[in-house]
């Protein structure tokens, strides 16, 4: 790794990986290469971040979001490159990973009455035609295990294994649904005559160091997609600024430091 490698910062890393992809491409990974890139410095050295650095960065993705998996992808490629450019000496995206021992919806109400999880109408509309369309599948699924079951030379059987493996995947998923939509309260998004942020507002945060503007959805743990712009109301955006009016400042603690943004719009 040369001299120059040595000295390239995380946002000229940022930008020449970006600009290395197709336009689809760039626009879905651009404003999360370009939040991590703001987490620990857009001038700290590339070659300073190290295993611990990324390994924490997962854990905070999988302490505020239920479902980051995306997120650690993009995230996962551009450290990926990174090691293909030679700007580490070592590959950093193996230390991305998701969190294990993640609590299960199962062991949510341990003591008292269960939580209740909050969803948009939305949400809870999309949960509810996901489910249906997993028990749609279960007819086809049992039908493969049956098929698969009929050869009788069980000892190399990989269909049968697949189709075990598929169908147990339908089943959990589906028990995940349930277990949710039991517990879930579609939130009123009618209510929007207060001007504070809460869950199911869409909000626009100007970057005060950078200028950038940022548009964000509020939304449950359980429907996090970073891809469309949703972020969970436990993340330490979400936290920040909950609660929180149009033309408000915010803090976020990052390992670069605070980073403030205000409140440029707010959509109930």
């Amino acid at each position: 790794m040369g001299d120059g490698s040595q000295s390239l910062s995380l946002g000229e890393a940022a930008s020449r990986f970006l600009v290395s992809l197709s336009p689809d491409t760039r626009e879905i990974s651009q404003q999360e290469v370009y939040r991590f890139t703001r987490w620990y410095g857009w001038e700290r050295p590339f070659a300073e971040l190290t295993a611990p650095d990324i390994a924490n960065y997962a854990e905070r993705l999988s302490l505020s979001d239920t479902d980051y998996t995306k997120k650690l992808e993009l995230i996962r490629a551009f450290l990926i490159y990174a090691k293909k450019e030679g700007w580490s000496k070592s590959n950093l995206a193996i230390h991305l990973k998701t969190k294990k021992g993640k609590p299960s919806l199962r062991s949510l109400p341990r003591r008292g009455l269960p939580e209740t999880i909050y969803l948009t109408q939305q949400g809870y509309a999309e949960l509810e035609a996901e489910l249906a369309a997993l028990k749609d599948k279960r007819p086809q699924a049992i039908d493969e295990m049956r098929r698969a079951a009929a050869d009788k030379d069980f000892r190399d059987n990989a269909p049968l294994g697949a189709a075990r493996e598929q169908r147990g995947q339908l089943e959990g998923r589906i028990r995940e649904l349930e277990e949710t939509l039991k517990l879930a309260t579609a939130i009123d998004e009618k209510q929007g005559s207060t001007s504070k942020v809460s869950v199911g507002d869409s909000i626009i945060l100007r970057d005060l160091a950078s200028g950038d503007e940022l548009r964000y959805m509020l939304v449950s743990p359980k429907e996090v997609d970073p891809t469309r712009g949703k972020i969970s109301s436990a993340s330490p955006i979400g936290k920040a600024v909950i609660g929180r009016g149009q033309g408000e400042v915010v803090e976020v603690t990052a390992p670069a430091g605070k980073l403030r943004y205000q409140i440029k719009q707010v959509e109930h």
